[in-house]
């Protein structure tokens, strides 16, 4: 194993001014700091980590939080590529990621308690009932932590935006000449409350009323309820002209419904999704949809965590927005006057 010896040898330099330059003190000239880093990664060198947790009483871990209802896990599009931005960041800062439950060795234990056994510095919350007394427990407590699409009291939050999400996405639909628009939203979340009030404020905007049945519950990433949900837009006496769905996965049920009526996409309805997960781009025809910066989610979110962990005293609690943007494919008719009064 290489050791910090081996790199003042190499270099011709203390072991003193090799332990100053790994570690960022300013009392080593950048040109030596260079010498000794490039020299390190030569030699393939890595710190002691038992060493470094107990000079900086850091473990360098960050939990992560991340229950996922539907049993998709990681095979979750929307929450995967958060969570993999998430882990470049992390890794690139010089933190190793843990999933935090409430297991340990077979024994039940609290989300915080697993939190302190695996020592982390703090902990990314995502994709779980935040209003749940465990997790609430957890978020409250000694350790930092950053959650993702909701906010606790006090502490920063990195969320997608959308209440303008779902502005925007309805306002293109308005602005193809679509006033009989049917949304098929969420469970109830603060993201489905947020999403809604887009949905309506757009609407209003342009003198849209709305009936209530056009108004339907599902579930996000659930394809069977937005089949379900489909079909009983397509059963009323008066359907939609276009279709919101929950998102771009929960999408595929509706799409089977409207195979299975050979009612066709855009000639016969329009239909929109959310999230820009890449699979929906290879519909045919390809999804307009609402794209989430999933990337910038992840990396905003280890960034402020990392922040609150290193800089205690400066650090400031703080909701960070993250805009996306309409991804227009060919799911949308453009009505004339006479299609719109149909």
């Amino acid at each position: 194993m290489v050791t910090i010896k081996d790199i003042s040898e190499a270099c011709g330099v203390s072991v003193g001014t090799v332990s100053k330059a790994l570690n960022g003190y300013r009392d080593v000239s950048e040109e030596t700091v260079k010498r000794i880093r490039e020299m390190a990664e030569q030699l393939h060198y890595q710190p002691n980590a038992a060493a470094r947790q107990l000079k900086t009483r850091m473990s360098h871990n960050i939990g992560v939080l991340f229950i996922d209802e539907t049993a998709c896990g990681l095979t979750h599009e929307y929450f995967s590529e958060i969570l993999n931005s998430a882990k470049s960041e992390a890794e690139r800062l010089g933190y190793d990621i843990t999933f935090i439950s409430q297991n340990i060795g077979g024994k039940k234990t609290s989300f915080l308690e697993h939190a302190r056994y695996r020592r982390c510095d703090g902990v990314l919350i995502a994709s779980v009932d935040f209003r749940s007394k465990a997790v609430q427990e957890l978020a409250y407590s000694e350790i930092p932590i950053v959650s993702i699409d909701f906010m606790y009291n006090g502490q920063s939050s990195v969320m997608s935006d959308n209440v303008e999400g779902e502005y925007h996405l309805t306002k293109y639909l308005l602005d193809c000449g679509h006033t009989r628009i049917a949304f098929i939203h969420g469970e109830a979340t603060s993201v489905t409350d947020k999403r809604l009030a887009g949905f309506h404020r757009a609407c209003e905007e342009a003198g849209v009323e709305i009936p209530a049945e056009y108004l339907m519950k599902a579930r996000y990433h659930d394809i069977e309820l937005s089949r379900e949900a489909t079909r009983k837009l397509l059963d009323l006496e008066i359907p939609p002209t276009a279709i919101l769905y929950p998102d771009d996965f929960s999408y595929i049920g509706g799409r089977q419904v409207l195979g299975e009526r050979n009612i066709r996409i855009p000639e016969d309805i329009s239909v929109v999704g959310y999230d820009g997960i890449r699979i929906a781009q290879s519909f045919s025809p390809k999804l307009t949809t609402y794209h989430q910066n999933t990337q910038e989610l992840g990396i905003r979110s280890v960034r402020k965590l990392v922040d609150a962990i290193e800089n205690p005293r400066t650090y400031l609690a703080e909701q960070i927005m993250i805009e996306g943007r309409v991804l227009e494919g060919n799911t949308v008719k453009v009505l004339k006057k006479q299609e719109v009064s149909k």
